[in-house]
């Protein structure tokens, strides 16, 4: 795949495994959603969910950016456990740093990230078929990793893989890996210098304020 499109599919990706997807019906609470079902069943039908959804409503989400923004947001925020995620992107800067600091830098680190990729999802080629390939256990007990493909015309498969842990709330994804890029992995080593130089504090308020943005393609 071409450098350039991996923060695209990163960006469905990130969405793909929400324990359900925003419709027209009424959501549903997410541990409802999610009980019972296996991480791999529930990455296969929200990522076709996903695309039809996207599909269904192009032209509403082209015609109101601000739609497609609060369709990201609220997706990103069912799906992804940003806690947990921003613990591993910190690694040895989030040691001893409290839980307000490391919601303050998961927040700000997610708003950042949609706010950047969210709308090129209206790019992305909804024709895709999503297949599964396995569910392994991770080391030590930390949940699953589901290995899939994004099957497209006139090209190789796209691997995703996604690792997920169980919570009280139901399976939560924490780190996605397009092609082996970690999403996890691209961040601590984006952030990795300006968290030598300033607080966890700081660095948020820079990723709110613009001053600094997560790239997702530059590592």
């Amino acid at each position: 795949m071409n450098r350039p499109l991996i923060p695209l599919v990163l960006a469905s990706a990130l969405l793909a495994a929400a324990p359900f997807a925003a419709s027209a019906q009424a959501a549903q609470p997410a541990a409802a959603a999610t009980q019972g079902e296996s991480a791999s069943k529930l990455v296969l039908d929200n990522s076709q969910r996903l695309l039809s959804t996207l599909e269904s409503r192009r032209a509403e989400f082209t015609a109101d950016r601000g739609k497609l923004q609060a369709f990201v947001a609220s997706e990103f925020d069912k799906m992804f456990d940003r806690d947990y995620s921003a613990r591993q992107v910190l690694g040895r800067h989030g040691r001893g740093a409290s839980d307000a600091d490391v919601k303050l830098f998961a927040d700000a680190l997610a708003d950042s990230l949609m706010r950047r990729y969210g709308s090129s999802l209206l790019d992305f080629n909804t024709q895709l078929r999503v297949r599964v390939k396995s569910e392994t256990p991770l080391p030590r007990g930390l949940g699953v990793k589901v290995s899939s493909e994004m099957l497209r015309q006139g090209g190789e498969p796209i691997p995703v893989d996604y690792l997920m842990r169980q919570t009280a709330d139901g399976w939560r994804v924490f780190d996605v890996m397009v092609e082996g890029v970690s999403f996890v992995q691209t961040f601590r080593q984006q952030f990795d210098t300006p968290l030598s130089r300033k607080s966890i504090r700081e660095v948020a308020a820079d990723l709110s304020a613009g001053r600094m943005q997560a790239d997702a393609g530059t590592n």
